[in-house]
């Protein structure tokens, strides 16, 4: 169905028009010169007369279907598909993803190569993403600052593609565990109370960001969002130094106890993945999640059409201006 969310824009389709009978040349009378030969001259030509009336009225044609179409697209025609159900069955999943600086260390293994944890998480999470069938899902990622990726949605393809392309460092090189929590919170609290989980993946501990964590994770138990922490990065790995080869922990910075408490708090869970395979075998757990039933709800799509006439508008535009010059030169 075609509707148009502006249509009082068409109201202006005279506008033109008054504005070129308000604005009427005043008449002036000065008396003729007599020349009879010229006068004889413009008799014998009416042909050119014929055509210069001919190509004024096509001029003022095109005018006013470019005036026309303009109207339209500031009008925002739309076109309202037919009601589509939404799934009766789910829950609302935000997903906080670290990208701090610390997310690049290459202590993950896939297919016997040495990945970055960030990868590993594109890996894992993605597939994730895909299978939470009937869910609203969400994607926040931080770094010294939190933002939201992609708001709540049934469109799991366009956000496993969002995922795909975050960047480590964009932003920053901080973590803010505390306002990853608090942006998520905010995004869920108006959705129903037993839907609400958040799943914060992260390497590090909290070192940026204006809210703490205890903080944070007492707005989340108000608010009654449930967060499943995971902590990721391998405890041993292999460095070649002047001295040989040395073994450290490259998760020295990881503040599990803050997680663990965090998870205790809002009713959730922590856990703990040191290569791929754990965190998907994480991720397998939480995706047996069991879907709540919520009222049904249905969803009408609209496309927008402005730029159709828009476009219509512009090609006329052209055209009158070609017009105007090729009339010019022939005078």
């Amino acid at each position: 169905m075609l509707s148009l969310i502006w249509p009082w824009a068409l109201a202006l389709a005279p506008l033109p028009f008054i504005y070129r009978w308000l604005r009427k040349p005043a008449e002036i009378h000065i008396r003729a010169l007599r020349a009879p030969m010229l006068a004889a001259a413009a008799a014998v030509e009416p042909a050119s007369l014929t055509m210069t009336t001919w190509r004024n009225r096509l001029l003022m044609t095109l005018l006013t279907l470019c005036w026309v179409s303009v109207l339209l697209a500031i009008a925002r025609p739309v076109y309202i598909g037919e009601p589509v159900a939404l799934p009766t069955a789910g829950r609302d999943i935000l997903i906080a993803v670290d990208i701090s600086g610390s997310m690049e260390r290459k202590d993950m293994v896939i297919r016997g190569q040495a990945v970055d944890r960030l990868v590993a998480v594109k890996a894992v999470v993605g597939d994730f993403v895909v299978e939470r069938a009937g869910d609203r899902l969400g994607l926040v990622l931080f770094g010294e600052k939190a933002y939201l990726q992609t708001p709540l949605t049934f469109d799991r393809a366009t956000m496993q593609t969002l995922l795909l392309e975050a960047q480590i460092g964009f932003a920053g090189n901080g973590t803010a565990i505390g306002d990853a929590i608090g942006l998520s919170v905010k995004r869920l609290q108006d959705r129903p109370a037993d839907h609400r989980i958040l799943i914060l993946l992260t390497d590090g501990s909290n070192n940026a960001g204006a809210l703490q964590p205890d903080e944070a994770a007492d707005l989340a138990r108000r608010a009654k969002v449930k967060i499943y922490t995971i902590g990721i990065g391998a405890e041993r790995q292999e460095q070649r130094g002047l001295f040989g080869r040395t073994t450290v922990n490259p998760s020295a910075d990881l503040d599990e106890q803050t997680l663990i408490k965090i998870a205790r708090t809002t009713g959730g869970q922590y856990f703990r993945a040191r290569d791929p395979q754990e965190l998907a075998s994480i991720y397998e757990q939480l995706n047996k999640l069991e879907p709540i039933e919520q009222d049904a709800e249905t969803i009408r799509p609209v496309a927008t059409l402005f730029h159709w006439p828009l476009g219509a508008a512009f090609s006329l535009s052209l055209i009158i201006f070609a017009a105007n010059r090729r009339r010019g030169e022939t005078r």
